[in-house]
């Protein structure tokens, strides 16, 4: 097909978007698939649209473009990596391909284009006023989902969320101020109430497509993250072997320029950590007891224990190549220490 006949059919595909799975898939593999050749028009198409549909076909989109970040994502693991550069042969097919603009790099496919075209989008899927309101609640729900993983810079992700919390503050002021004086202002916002409601149809159309929705979020909690086939070819991937499930379909290459789904696990853990405080000593004392039964009281105290093995970073005993435990006594008592054998 030409370029219009793509453009044409992918708008059919987007005013027939549904919440269903089916049908998002069905949109995402095609615009992965014509993204080589029309992905900035197809991009052009989701922005127009996403402007000009209803509420409910805004926030249709708004999850459409989730799925398709994450495939987008996943497609950018599985892509075979760019030939070496150094070899002639390499270099004669990088030059006829860059003449001919089949070999431009892809980059993350969509996402950037959504992380470029963020607060378009935003503005566009919960506009101002009350008519915005039923997706708020939703398009706050994916951000926050894009955070977590990664998917898109933060900092652009909490000015998008900053924006409709101030876009909800506005929203709220603007319907108490009228309550004020009620003999001048009662209409106005009756008449306004009236252009913001949906029609039945509309309404029972929302419903069920929230529902579909949520069936699928719940399912989506319970899926494990599984290890790349690919990761044999990258030491670090295979040394977390898939346990972190926050950015497990994050791209394997270029790791000097992504963030390691172990730091991305440690920067979520640490912003939702609060401060050290006597809570946290009362969880350390409780530690302490479950430990040392006593209390510590009389018997070895755990901040004073050494061991002593063959593993690294621990003080070898001479000889025997067993584990011992050796209890620090302070040098005013004046006692030897004591080795007890660890029967472990």
């Amino acid at each position: 097909m030409d370029p219009f006949e793509v453009r044409m059919q992918f708008i059919s595909l987007l005013r027939n978007l549904s919440a269903s799975r089916d049908s998002i898939q069905k949109v995402v593999s095609y615009s992965l698939k014509y993204f080589s050749r029309c992905g900035e028009d197809l991009w052009d198409c989701i922005v127009e649209q996403c402007q000009k549909g209803t509420i409910n076909h805004r926030i249709n989109i708004l999850y459409f473009l989730d799925s398709l970040c994450e495939t987008s994502l996943l497609a950018k693991a599985h892509r075979p990596p760019p030939p070496d550069p150094s070899s002639s042969l390499n270099k004669q097919l990088l030059a006829s391909s860059s003449s001919s603009g089949a070999g431009a790099d892809l980059g993350s496919f969509y996402v950037d284009f959504v992380s470029r075209d963020l607060e378009k989008i935003v503005q566009c899927v919960v506009p101002e006023g009350r008519q915005g309101l039923p997706n708020l609640s939703s398009t706050k729900q994916i951000l926050g989902n894009w955070r977590s993983k990664r998917v898109i810079d933060p900092h652009k992700i909490d000015r998008a969320l900053s924006s409709l919390d101030a876009r909800l503050a506005s929203a709220s002021t603007s319907v108490s101020l009228p309550a004020s004086d009620a003999p001048t202002a009662h209409p106005r916002p009756h008449s306004s109430h009236q252009q913001s409601l949906l029609p039945r149809n509309e309404v029972f159309k929302r419903i069920e497509e929230d529902r579909e929705r949520h069936k699928r979020l719940r399912e989506r909690r319970w899926v494990q993250s599984i290890p790349n086939p690919s990761s044999v070819a990258h030491p670090v991937a295979a040394a977390l072997g898939g346990a972190s499930g926050l950015a497990a379909f994050l791209p394997l290459t270029e790791a000097e320029e992504r963030e390691l789904p172990l730091d991305v696990e440690f920067e979520n853990e640490w912003e939702t950590t609060s401060d050290w405080n006597e809570d946290d000593v009362e969880a350390v004392m409780e530690e302490r007891e479950l430990w040392i039964p006593g209390g510590g009281s009389g018997t070895t105290n755990p901040m004073n224990v050494v061991f002593r093995g063959q593993g690294g970073g621990m003080d070898l005993e001479g000889g025997t190549g067993e584990n011992t435990v050796r209890e620090r006594v302070p040098e005013e008592l004046g006692e030897e220490p004591m080795d007890l054998e660890d029967t472990a």
